[in-house]
């Protein structure tokens, strides 16, 4: 029942990506899709890691809220970066330590970083990760900090 869910839901979205309904463009999306769903059923079965999406829905669409708008505020401090003649930047590297418990939150978390412009995830380390700063301030591990403990909020505690 899982399989099929997951090739419904695979197949809505790269529909909706696609934009293309032609019959042989159909056709390669519903084999990409099943031979994906076949060979991520098949490593399953190999390795036996599952990834559980232990995650509480309510906080996690809030936390999409916040982010966009945090994005949108980095977005116009690396705008003024670059426009401005002088192009004064800090870059910097430091290191961030992240407190989630499951592997997802770890990646939601960095992710998070990378796609808030003007930083970058660089390594991942047990217990935190390496961080590039294109206009570095003391307040950016404050932020960090401030986005570690909403991302760890969104997690339900039951993941692998």
């Amino acid at each position: 029942m899982r399989s099929i869910l997951t090739v419904l839901v695979m197949l809505a979205l790269w529909l909706l990506l696609s934009g293309v309904y032609k019959p042989l463009v159909i056709g390669f999306g519903v084999a990409s899709v099943l031979l994906a769903v076949y060979f991520a059923r098949r490593m399953d079965r190999v390795d036996g890691y599952v990834v559980r999406l232990a995650l509480r829905p309510l906080r996690l669409v809030a936390y999409c809220f916040w982010l966009f708008f945090e994005i949108a505020k980095a977005t116009w401090t690396v705008t003024k970066v670059i426009m401005s003649p002088e192009a004064k930047t800090r870059q910097h590297l430091f290191a961030v330590k992240h407190s989630q418990k499951s592997d997802l939150g770890q990646v939601i978390f960095a992710n998070s970083i990378t796609l808030t412009p003007g930083t970058i995830t660089v390594e991942t380390e047990p217990n935190r990760f390496l961080v590039h700063a294109l206009c570095f301030s003391p307040s950016d591990t404050e932020a960090l900090r401030d986005m570690d403990g909403r991302v760890s909020n969104i997690e339900s505690g039951g993941g692998i």
